[in-house]
């Protein structure tokens, strides 16, 4: 395949609350989209790994994805090895994406991190021929990525590019609630999170309106990268 963007999440939900309207807003120009989620989410202290799953395909179909992969890594216990650099270097080179996104570099929850680095390392390794890989029997060409994105998840990170959503800022909360285990249910006997309180929602609508601020657009997400950035223009700058 040749797609636009893969974006991966450590958990079922890490990139639709982070970077959901930046998808609504490929998606709606025609991009190709697919994410891939190392975990079930399975630790999570709210429903369980098969309702996120249920929950993730749910939203998938608002996103208009071409794909979407869970890579059923261990929740909270995955690391940077050898095996799990080589299943997300398989997805990589299957996908072929023009841009990458990847978890927060640091968050809150410390599995954000570890699979920031991961997957960043993995997008490196995946251009390396050397580095033998099959997907479903069929050998791999080396692959790499012309851009990677971080994007930026509970900890505030000031960002280094910032992307007007203003447009599927609503749509993006719909996109969410599809998780609805996750979130506000006044019905719910399960215990309370840092995310399942009544609040969050204003404060992602809150953390958009600060990202798009500076660029003077309502709502925008950000992004951080790990490379100088380059543009053939200056003028796009504008």
């Amino acid at each position: 395949m040749n797609i636009d963007i893969l974006a991966f999440g450590a958990h079922p939900d890490d990139v639709e609350i982070s970077c959901g309207g930046t998808l609504l807003r490929y998606a709606d120009e025609g991009k190709q989209i697919a994410i891939v989620d190392l975990t079930k989410g399975e630790l999570g202290t709210r429903g369980s790994g098969a309702l996120r799953m249920e929950e993730g395909r749910a939203a998938s179909q608002i996103l208009g994805l071409v794909d979407r992969v869970n890579l059923g890594m261990a929740d909270g216990f995955f690391e940077e090895n050898e095996d799990h650099l080589h299943q997300i270097i398989r997805e990589i080179r299957h996908f072929r994406p023009k841009l990458i996104f990847a978890n927060s570099i640091r968050d809150r929850h410390p599995d954000h991190g570890r699979a920031a680095a991961l997957v960043a390392r993995a997008a490196f390794l995946s251009g390396l021929p050397k580095i033998n890989t099959e997907r479903n029997g069929i050998a791999q060409e080396a692959y790499r990525a012309p851009m990677l994105l971080h994007y930026i998840q509970d900890i505030y990170i000031e960002p280094d590019v910032v992307l007007d959503v203003s447009a599927y800022a609503e749509e993006k909360i719909k996109v969410v609630q599809c998780f609805s285990s996750q979130f506000f249910d006044p019905n719910s006997t399960e215990p309370e999170t840092p995310i399942s309180n009544a609040h969050f929602f204003e404060f992602m609508m809150g953390r958009m309106l600060q990202f798009g601020r500076p660029i003077g657009v309502r709502y925008a997400e950000g992004f951080t990268v790990n490379r100088t950035l380059g543009v053939s223009d200056l003028f796009h700058l504008i």
